[in-house]
């Protein structure tokens, strides 16, 4: 099955699920034929399809609860129950259980992938395998750590404290992104809003027409606006679906993902007390010190190494949420050649690049197929 075939036939799986909001495909596949990092961004479901057979002894290698579909740009700040600032992954839409070999080669593709666009000398695919590797082992070794910035971690926090991430040019951001709602805010969306909104606040319910993410792209997403005791205050909700790991293996699925809050909940990390599946829709806080860090942000970070050996203790804290995780992957480590992420990476980069290329010079909306 080819790029185009898969890209009909995940469709048609996705519209069986939930209500599908077409503009946002038709605006994900021209996103796709653009660029190949944003292929590689909305095309988990490719990944999904490809990774088992393309890397299949790395596929069949100790499962843990992983991201799924882990990248650069799946990193963000939050707030703590504390009010501490706190780095990580921030998107696990596509969480499920898999090897934990996964989450790494995918996150060196996408590092890979960012290399070919970035200014300067950016880093080459055994620097990136190595600084991603070696984060992850110090963080599986030592048990795990969250990232809280305030105390810690100075580069990470210079990046998230920046310009862009002052507060009038954020809710600018947000205002033309979005219009005001037509028709009706669905119950079940305005219910799960209620969980996490203040009581005494009256929001103004609004449409994201410039949606954010590629690959949850066609899932509708509403915001909830409001001005609240001096300052403003948002609130997102994202239709919740099956992992693409179930389409991809022909596996029967629901309507959405137990393994989402789960995976969340069992890592090692600071939680984000916004962040709650409810009603079938994933709901956050959205704010000027809580939002994901784009890659053009990426690009200009002073030292990408580090950020790379960051990444990969991150996702170490993530896999050590699985029980017995630690012994399992350390045990599972000693076999693995010493070069296997750089090679796994390299082939699968490999493979994005020539289904992107398909996938351009198809250069047309994918026809949809009966399942």
């Amino acid at each position: 099955m080819n790029i185009v075939e898969a890209t009909k036939r995940f469709e048609v799986w996705l519209r069986s699920r939930i209500t599908v909001v077409e503009r946002d495909l038709d605006y994900k596949h021209e996103q796709m034929r653009a660029a190949p990092f944003l292929f590689f961004r909305a095309t988990y479901y490719r990944w999904a399809q490809l990774w088992p057979d393309e890397c299949a002894k790395l596929a069949r290698m100790t499962e843990v609860l992983a991201v799924g579909d882990l990248h650069l740009e799946n990193f963000g700040t939050w707030r703590d129950a504390e009010g501490r600032l706190v780095w990580g992954v921030n998107d696990f839409d596509e969480a499920h259980p898999m090897a934990f070999t996964n989450d790494l080669v995918r996150l060196a593709v996408s590092a890979l992938l960012a290399a070919e666009t970035s200014p300067g000398r950016p880093p080459k695919a055994a620097e990136i395998a190595a600084q991603i590797g070696a984060g992850y082992r110090d963080g599986i070794d030592g048990g795990g750590q969250p990232f809280v910035l305030m105390e810690q971690h100075p580069k990470l926090r210079r990046m998230a404290i920046q310009d862009l991430r002052q507060p009038e040019p954020f809710w600018k951001k947000i205002e033309a992104k979005s219009e005001p709602l037509k028709g009706d805010l669905p119950e079940s969306a305005r219910k799960a809003f209620g969980k996490i909104l203040p009581g005494d606040v009256v929001p103004d319910y609004r449409l994201l027409v410039t949606p954010k993410g590629l690959g949850s792209l066609g899932r509708r997403r509403y915001l909830a606006l409001a001005n609240w005791q001096g300052g403003r205050i948002a609130r997102e909700a994202k239709a919740v679906v099956p992992s693409a790991c179930l389409w991809a293996a022909g596996q029967r699925a629901g309507k959405g993902n137990p393994w989402l809050e789960k995976t969340v909940r069992a890592a090692v990390r600071c939680a984000d007390p916004y962040y709650e599946v409810k009603r079938g829709w994933l709901v956050r806080r959205l704010g000027p010190d809580c939002s994901r860090i784009d890659l053009d942000e990426l690009e200009h970070h002073e030292d990408a190494a580090s950020l790379l050996y960051s990444m990969g203790l991150e996702t170490a804290n993530i896999h050590l949420g699985t029980p017995k995780a630690r012994k399992r992957i350390r045990e599972a480590w000693v076999h693995l050649p010493g070069d296997w992420l750089e090679k796994a990476a390299r082939q699968m980069h490999k493979l994005c690049l020539r289904d992107w290329r398909e996938f351009r010079g198809a250069g047309k909306k994918p026809e949809a197929v009966a399942e």
